[in-house]
């Protein structure tokens, strides 16, 4: 049996969303579409923006242009069944750089595989840019300790 779904603080919140986790990122795709709905590499430090870095002609890139705002949501199972979605506007794009792609490189692999992913970045992706999202709205919910009964596990 699952616990009681609970929203989490503030503080919990932030520090839920700074852990590496991969996001969803969903951006308004225009009438008669649902969102559009990827997974996303994000940076974030609690009380700060989070951001994406993605290549510049990117369909998410021309869409979150376009509407100003986009949403990321990350979710975890275990040890609890969890979830932060926070929404907002844009507050700045500005062009990606060779920092911040080894900045998020660094958030997701090992260090040994960076290196060969700054290559292929450099390479495949071509110009990225950095988009960066004021957290305006939170949704948060934690199933609590023990989301699995026991004996149901």
């Amino acid at each position: 049996m699952l616990g009681p779904m609970v929203s989490l603080s503030v503080r919990d919140r932030e520090s839920f969303l700074a852990e590496p986790h991969v996001a969803a990122l969903s951006v308004a795709d225009g009438p008669g579409r649902g969102p559009l709905t990827v997974p996303i590499w994000y940076q974030y430090a609690p009380g700060g923006e989070a951001w994406v870095l993605t290549p510049a002609g990117s369909r998410k890139a021309r869409l979150i242009e376009a509407t100003g705002r986009f949403t990321l949501m990350v979710e975890r199972v275990m040890p609890t069944h969890r979830y932060v979605s926070v929404e907002g506007p844009v507050a700045r794009t500005v062009p990606g750089t060779d920092a911040l792609l080894r900045e998020i490189a660094m958030r997701y692999l090992p260090p040994d595989q960076v290196p060969a992913y700054i290559e292929f970045a450099e390479a495949e992706l071509g110009e990225q840019i950095a988009i960066y999202l004021r957290p305006e709205r939170w949704l948060t919910a934690d199933l609590g300790a023990g989301a699995i009964a026991p004996g149901l596990a």
